[in-house]
């Protein structure tokens, strides 16, 4: 029978238990594990000088030697990895299926104190209980936190990448260290037959005590805790599909090398009027229509480049796509669009684009259901796609980084004094300021502004409030 894997990953942390997993794993005839083989400052165990005949220094010119090594071993063999080990090698361990993955957790709490105990009196490890060494630690709450946040990344890369990949891992928990049947089960998953009559017996648990008996200041882990949202409560949740890198839609100088990175229903037109007058050409001669090939080509042709967004108040922005997208589309996908929410979603919408007795009442009402249907369209529970006219700016802003993140986030309203900097560093000293162009829109935004539409963008567009510090709209 083909065995399952090659070799095994222990991927913990320090203080989990994985010395005493270790331990029993080795209990086992024909499993190898090796220790902190991909440790930076050692390999293997301290002052151990090489893992299966591979020193440090080689491990360290190729990590991949050492792989190799632990694969081509006669017994089923493997070893512990930490988040802040060797980082060439942790992808190729990821994504091989060959490579059984077992994920060994704890309580950060516990784990962090523990840490702090053997920090404190030197003793990381403990086989005679005579020889135990005790302190009482002080607890910090931003160094734990720090913890937690560091745990909590690695874990949500490890799901992330095993689901990327279709793969699954044996999870174990530091109190189901102890539990016979649950280290037999851990070698059935790597494909061992053999199993454990009884669990190792030299190490010891080092600190049995409660958590008050070990922590001088206890009052303080209580405020921690309670600063930590360890149920993601205030999490804005995401539903927006991940948006591409959008490289058609980039905008170039045909002489400046300046490249504008827009971001839909932002002021694309005031923008690229300026990058027009800085090039003194009209704005039909600017370059558009990228492919990454024809944007690569022109990055070379234009040495010490700049790149740059514009990213417009939510409230703004979400206004402009309602005007250019669903009141003004004449055809296409957008007068569609604009139809089912007539039809569907029995939006107060005109039938056609508006027109002169069209008023502030009835813009302002549009406006408002409108907004409705983008709260539920962008938390997946509409049958119509999430456009990017009216999708966050921050999801926008992680598909750019694809392909060119940009060297300069610039707010509409700071557009005056950033966009002639920025032309400033690639030696146009001379370059004109933005002149804002009107929008046309049948009603301007400050004619139905208020605070019932200030809260609802800010419920929709929480993220980005956030990521760019907006306050309400003027």
């Amino acid at each position: 029978m083909t065995k399952p894997f090659d070799y095994f990953v222990v991927l913990a942390e320090m203080r989990t238990g994985s010395n005493f997993l270790e331990a029993n794993i080795n209990g086992f005839e024909r499993l190898n594990c090796l220790g902190e083989a991909f440790n930076p400052h050692f390999i293997g165990y301290p002052n151990k000088d090489d893992c299966l005949g591979v020193t440090l220094e080689q491990r360290t010119a190729d990590p991949q030697v050492l792989i190799d090594a632990v694969k081509a071993n006669e017994e089923l063999s493997g070893f512990r990895y930490f988040h802040d080990h060797e980082p060439r090698v942790l992808n190729t361990i990821l994504d091989d299926p060959r490579c059984a993955k077992i994920i060994l957790t704890r309580n950060p709490l516990d784990s962090y104190v523990s840490w702090k105990i053997a920090q404190a009196t030197g003793q990381w490890k403990l086989t005679d209980v005579r020889r135990r060494r005790d302190s009482k630690v002080k607890f910090n709450g931003v160094e734990f936190r720090r913890h937690v946040e560091e745990l909590q990344d690695f874990q949500v890369s490890l799901m992330r990448s095993l689901q990327v990949s279709g793969q699954t891992a044996f999870y174990i928990a530091y109190e189901d260290l102890h539990d016979i049947q649950v280290m037999n089960g851990l070698a059935k998953f790597i494909g061992h037959a053999g199993e454990l009559e009884e669990l190792n017996q030299k190490l010891k648990r080092q600190n049995p005590s409660p958590l008050s008996e070990k922590v001088s200041n206890f009052d303080e882990v209580t405020l921690a805790l309670a600063e930590l949202d360890r149920f993601n409560l205030n999490r804005t949740p995401n539903f927006e599909p991940r948006h591409g890198a959008a490289v058609p839609s980039y905008v170039a100088c045909a002489v400046a090398p300046l490249l504008f990175l827009p971001l839909r229903s932002g002021p694309q037109a005031t923008v690229t009027q300026w990058m027009a007058n800085v090039d003194r050409i009209e704005p039909d001669g600017l370059i558009r229509s990228f492919s990454q090939k024809s944007l690569r080509q022109w990055k070379k042709g234009h040495r010490g480049h700049r790149s740059f967004t514009v990213i417009r108040h939510p409230v703004a922005r979400v206004h402009a796509a309602f005007c250019d997208c669903i009141l003004a589309a004449e055809q296409g996908v957008y007068k569609k669009i604009r139809n089912t929410l007539r039809r569907v979603y029995k939006m107060p919408l005109p039938k056609d684009p508006p027109g002169s007795d069209y008023t502030a009442e009835e813009h302002k009402a549009g406006f408002l259901a409108f907004l409705g249907f983008v709260k539920a369209n962008l938390a997946g529970q509409t049958g119509i796609r999430q456009d990017a006219h009216w999708a966050s700016q921050t999801t926008a802003l992680q598909g750019f980084g694809d392909v060119a993140l940009p060297d300069m986030i610039v707010r509409e309203d700071e557009m005056m004094s950033y966009l002639p900097a920025l032309a400033m560093q690639v030696g146009r000293m001379d370059a004109p300021d933005p002149v804002a162009v009107d929008p046309g829109h049948p009603v301007a935004l400050e004619a139905i502004y208020d605070d019932e539409i200030e809260k609802l963008c800010q419920d929709i567009y929480k993220r980005d409030y956030i990521a760019f510090g907006f306050e309400a709209w003027k």
